[in-house]
């Protein structure tokens, strides 16, 4: 085995003495145990083009190099780079476009002007969390997110196959109409996309996906169950693609290129578009994982994806990105079209979003957190381009769902977040069966006083939540389970509309505490359930809580100085029973509105308790129908003088005031206890 000092001293060597197939251990490449050496091989007969690493060349000749030898793990010192102050573009296009490097290695800083695009597969880009800087970047082009220093991107072939769908597709299938299944192989990965709805971007289904069995002549399986239903008669492109496997890239502390100072509102042209910089995008890939980047003062999204399926991004971070506002930047990792990927662990501060998903499916985001959420962005959101079956567990920062426009749909399904923590969370466009556990709203004097929770009354389940401000809307009627909110507190701001004039749907609250009730509504037609609730008015006494469901049950729990009144803008029924308790001053318990419609009043198991001339129920004008049975009052008044009926039955009357109409056919008064 021979040596040599450094590589001046390898490429010193009289070439033309050299035996064909010559082993030199080179000690550094600088110097002595920079970190730089190498074991190299003469080649006497190769013309390769140098590199300055794993390719040398004496000086001046046309044949013969120096071949570095490796275990398929390439290093940048071993290119000469080992202060960031050099360009390394060409070691890094070396190392990549070398088939038999599987690792790439920096144990330095290093600088990058380049946008680099690679194709290959089986690479991974470990830069042992030393800094990559991209002072004097190339140009990047228009609204182009793909111009990242690291952009890994599958082919896409001239294969394309369109067919109409014969018959309706169902949620969850995974079997597709492919019109001719000849055309397809198991194993081959293909992009499935339908034709638009009424939006520009609104299609159910764009996701990369691979084929898993041909069922028959003409149906595929493929690794994915589709999210929505799918009309007879629309139309699916399918085209293959060879995507880009396991590239992954691990541990850079990566700051974006200056200039960071322009407009701070959004408005464009900003040539920081073409400036900025930003590490990683994937399109067309599988199986490519990202950890441990921690970027400061990106444009585009830290880490960019579409078209992905099977990924990991772990342990990244982002801060103060020189924008919040320019529409697409200042993101920590945005995801488009991409299924079975899971974002953990992840930080950003003073950010537009942490976590972005458009039209995606079958993710996850955990262990995420958001701060400096106050100025034009929010750490957490989805497009509303038909995501579905995402979860959020345990993560914290502003949340919107769904919520980006028309263009888009604003659609999504199955969304599940858990152990949530934000001051504002909003999901009130066209979400169906959204599941909230443990979600926390936390009114924040900087960003929204407030303390919005907004949802929307389509299969919309909640389990232990809290806001201030909790609204529920309707957007859509696509589900088929109950709208439960379960175990929730809330405080609403005075006069605020709880439930808004769109729903029809049921909604039924089950222990829930409502406090600081002053002149609240619940103003939608769909019936409203309380189940052993507690509806606690502004301390003192509120103005009432109007009601204007057609049907509102109310069983056990408490109504305390939240006096009810119903809307009467339509036909209504109030059944009060279950042990419920209700008591508070001012005018009346229960009243009515001034409003046309028939009301309907069951007392059945009722307790009431006030005192002086407040009123248990006033009901003087209207057409009011009027039951009470086995129900319990105690003081004030009871006046039902304007009640078409009354049957007032088995009750119990302690210290009440009676102004009752006349007995007759229609009313009947009997069979009750006063004390």
């Amino acid at each position: 085995m021979n040596h040599v000092a450094t590589v001046a001293r390898l490429l010193a060597l009289d070439a033309d003495h050299l035996p064909h197939g010559l082993l030199v251990q080179v000690a550094g490449y600088h110097a002595p145990g920079d970190g730089g050496g190498m074991l190299v091989r003469w080649d006497a007969a190769a013309t390769l083009a140098p590199n300055g690493g794993t390719v040398l060349a004496p000086p001046r000749a046309r044949k013969g190099r120096w071949l570095q030898i490796h275990d398929g793990v390439g290093d940048f010192r071993r290119f000469g780079h080992f202060d960031g102050k050099t360009p390394a573009d060409a070691a890094l296009d070396a190392m990549v476009g070398d088939p038999a490097i599987h690792r790439i290695e920096a144990h330095t800083d290093l600088l990058f002007v380049k946008r680099h695009t690679f194709h290959r597969s089986g690479i991974e880009l470990d830069f042992g969390g030393h800094t990559v800087r991209t002072d004097g970047i190339e140009r990047n082009t228009h609204d182009n997110p793909f111009g990242a220093v690291l952009y890994f991107r599958g082919k896409v072939t001239d294969t394309v196959v369109t067919h109409k769908l014969t018959a309706v597709m169902p949620d969850l299938s995974d079997v597709f109409e492919v019109g001719d299944s000849s055309k397809f192989a198991v194993g081959q990965w293909w992009t499935a996309e339908v034709d638009a709805l009424a939006g520009k971007y609104e299609r159910e289904l764009q996701r990369m996906v691979q084929v898993t069995q041909i069922v028959d002549g003409s149906r595929i399986r493929v690794n994915y169950k589709n999210g929505w239903e799918l009309a007879a008669g629309r139309t699916i492109t399918w085209t293959r693609v060879e995507p880009v496997e396991r590239a992954h890239v691990r541990d850079m502390v990566f700051v974006g290129a200056p200039p960071y100072d322009g407009p701070n509102d959004g408005s464009v042209p900003d040539d920081r578009e073409y400036t900025g910089s930003h590490p990683v995008a994937y399109e067309y890939a599988v199986s490519c994982d990202v950890s441990g980047i921690h970027a400061t003062a990106t444009w585009w999204p830290v880490i960019m994806r579409r078209w992905c399926t099977h990924f990991r991004t772990e342990s990244c971070s982002l801060k103060n990105p020189p924008t919040v506002f320019y529409g697409g930047a200042g993101y920590l990792t945005q995801q488009i079209y991409c299924l079975y990927g899971h974002v953990s662990d992840c930080h950003t501060a003073n950010v537009r979003h942490l976590n972005d998903f458009t039209a995606s499916a079958y993710c996850t985001v955990e262990n995420c957190h958001g701060d400096g959420d106050d100025a034009g962005g929010n750490p957490f959101t989805t497009h509303g381009q038909y995501e579905h079956d995402l979860v959020f567990t345990g993560n914290t920062g502003l949340m919107d769902i769904a919520n980006s426009g028309a263009l888009w749909g604003t659609s999504a399904k199955r969304i599940t977040v858990r152990r949530h923590v934000c001051s504002w969370f909003v999901a009130g466009t066209k979400i169906t069966d959204l599941t909230l556990e443990d979600v926390r709203v936390i009114p924040r004097a900087t960003f929204d006083p407030a303390g919005t929770l907004q949802v929307n009354a389509d299969g919309v389940q909640m389990r232990g939540c809290s806001a201030k401000t909790f609204a529920i809307g309707q957007r859509s009627n696509r589900s088929g389970r109950p709208n439960v909110i379960q175990g929730c507190t809330f405080e609403p701001p005075a006069e605020a509309v709880v439930v808004q004039t769109p729903v029809t749907n049921p909604v039924h609250f089950v222990e829930c505490v409502f406090t600081g009730l002053d002149g609240a509504v619940f103003r939608g037609s769909g019936p409203l359930r309380f189940t052993r609730c507690e509806l606690r008015g502004k301390k003192g006494g509120g103005r009432p809580v109007t009601l204007g469901a057609a049907e509102i049950v109310i069983s056990g729990g408490l109504v305390d100085e939240a006096p009810l009144r119903l809307s009467a803008v339509r036909d209504q029924i109030l059944r009060l029973g279950g042990g419920v308790k209700v008591s508070g001053g001012g005018e009346a318990l229960l009243s009515r509105a001034e409003g046309t419609g028939r009301l309907r009043w069951e007392l059945i198991g009722y307790r009431g308790e006030t005192s002086g001339q407040t009123a248990h129920l006033v009901l003087t004008s209207g057409d009011n129908h009027y039951r009470a049975v086995g129900s319990a009052f105690t003081g004030g008044r009871l006046v039902l003088t304007g009640a078409s009926t009354v049957l007032h039955t088995e009750c119990v009357e302690e210290g009440v005031e009676r102004s009752l109409p006349a007995e007759g056919p229609r009313v009947r008064v009997a069979d009750n206890l006063s004390l």
